[in-house]
């Protein structure tokens, strides 16, 4: 997410509680605290970690693409096996006990309807076993209409689907549990955030994904642990938030995997 556009909050806040100008004033006043307060310290380009995960388990590698926005690219991770990917990667190699191949178009900054940019890039033969997306954040700080973001993951997950892609949705994350954020701005922008998220996960099944809850999976240790879960731009995850992130998203996502592999082996079978 980019921290810069949350002043966009302001209109959005009007809107909301259908207040006069003095609301705008104090809701556009706290937005421009907040970006003040959170800076880019950690610029905006993640760390690479794509490769292949646990290669000495031997046998063809699976095929796991993370697409989505900053929090899927791995921006505040220290190392490449902090990032969510690496996490995923790893720990899904070992559960399941072969290596993977994790590849990471998630790019920082990105929204939903970038999501199609992000597939279009990939090779045209690329069919990956599982990808796990993360999206959400900046479509709540840029005032996306929810009907519009979930069309674009639509699109996306039926995209992947075609080319017998299991897929796995990490739901927007509560942006309630950023304290740079006053209030009651971040009270506006937790209730958006929760409204994206559950159409995100009505979305996600009606288009034969598999939803995780990431506000309840993971967002109480965001709230009562940020100085822990949150890396030095109190925005984004610390290492430790992106394990417990991994951690909720994985045991879906190995699901995911053992389901695609076993249809495509009936498949050549």
């Amino acid at each position: 997410m980019r921290a810069q556009h949350l002043v966009a909050f302001a209109g959005v806040g009007v809107a909301a509680v259908g207040a006069a100008a003095g609301i705008r004033f104090v809701l556009a006043h706290q937005a421009a605290i907040a970006r003040r307060r959170i800076g880019k310290p950690l610029g905006e380009l993640s760390i690479d970690a794509d490769r292949v995960w646990r290669r000495s388990l031997g046998g063809e590698p699976i095929e796991l693409l993370v697409l989505g926005d900053s929090l899927a690219a791995g921006l505040g991770a220290e190392t490449r096996k902090q990032t969510l990917g690496g996490r995923l990667a790893k720990g899904m190699a070992r559960r399941i006990g072969w290596p993977v191949h994790l590849r990471t178009a998630a790019v920082v900054g990105s929204e939903s309807p970038d999501l199609a940019a992000q597939l279009t890039g990939l090779p045209e033969d690329y069919a990956p076993h599982v990808a796990v997306i993360v999206v959400g954040g900046n479509d709540v700080t840029h005032r996306i209409p929810v009907t519009v973001s979930t069309q674009h993951l639509r699109d996306a997950i039926l995209h992947l689907r075609r080319r017998g892609t299991e897929v796995v949705v990490g739901t927007c994350p509560d942006l309630g549990a950023l304290r740079p954020v006053p209030q009651p701005l971040r009270r506006l922008v937790s209730s958006m955030s929760r409204r994206l998220a559950e159409a995100q996960t009505e979305t996600a099944l009606a288009a034969g994904a598999r939803p995780v809850d990431l506000r309840r999976a993971v967002g109480p240790m965001f709230f009562d642990d940020p100085d822990a879960m949150f890396s030095m731009d109190r925005f984004h995850p610390s290492p430790l938030g992106y394990r417990r992130t991994a951690e909720a998203l994985l045991p879906t996502a190995c699901h995911a995997a053992e389901t695609a592999l076993s249809s495509r082996r009936r498949s050549v079978g």
